[in-house]
């Protein structure tokens, strides 16, 4: 099923063409696919909300290898629409996007992004070195397991580079990457009911005083 769900959808995260065609069979299958999707978005998601803190209360107890996330107030959330980076600069909001687009079926992007922002920080050339090829197996060359949608001669320009490494060898394929996410990925994530929900001020209920 998942399977088949990734092929419906485009690598760049991009939504399904609509000119695929208008029947009520067509309609009844796309209204059917996004149902499913949906259905598989809340259920990466939903764990979040089920094993997060809330702010200000850290979790205490035995350590654990899964990682906490404190959840964000109403006010932390917010922040996050104002820039891409506010996301990503937040450790719960770059879970929560990760989960998304495993939804979306376009991990690769932001695992690639990360992976370049790992490897800009190396110091040592031997370990550069490695890393570079790593990234190159897992992202860049022709099918590789999380191939990144990205220009044939950009690839092919990353290909060189690697001979010799250097902290910006990737840097024109995460700037493209990163423009695909916050053009793309970003916005509908902003839209996702998972982010509205968070978003949302708890409401405070008061009981009515007896007479």
């Amino acid at each position: 099923m998942q399977s088949a769900m990734f092929l419906a959808v485009q690598h760049d995260c991009v939504p399904m063409d609509k000119s695929a065609g208008n029947s009520p069979k067509v309609e009844e299958k796309r209204e059917k696919m996004k149902r499913t999707l949906l259905k598989d978005w809340k259920t990466r998601l939903s764990y979040f909300l089920q094993n997060s803190s809330t702010p200000g209360k850290p979790k205490t107890g035995k350590k654990s290898k899964q990682q906490t996330f404190i959840k964000p107030s109403p006010e932390e959330a917010l922040l996050w629409a104002e820039a891409f980076d506010e996301l990503l600069a937040s450790k719960y909001g770059l879970a929560a996007f990760r989960a998304f687009l495993k939804s979306e079926f376009c991990e690769e992007n932001i695992e690639f992004w990360l992976a370049c922002e790992d490897f800009k920080k190396t110091k040592s050339p031997q370990k550069l070195s490695s890393k570079a090829r790593k990234i190159y197996t897992d992202f860049i060359e022709k099918e590789a397991p999380k191939e990144i949608n990205i220009d044939f001669q950009t690839k092919t320009l990353i290909a060189q580079n690697i001979q010799e490494a250097t902290s910006g060898c990737f840097t024109t394929a995460q700037k493209r990457v990163y423009s695909l996410m916050e053009n793309n990925s970003y916005p509908r994530f902003l839209e996702s009911e998972f982010y509205q929900d968070l978003c949302k001020k708890p409401q405070i209920t008061t009981e009515p005083h007896a007479t």
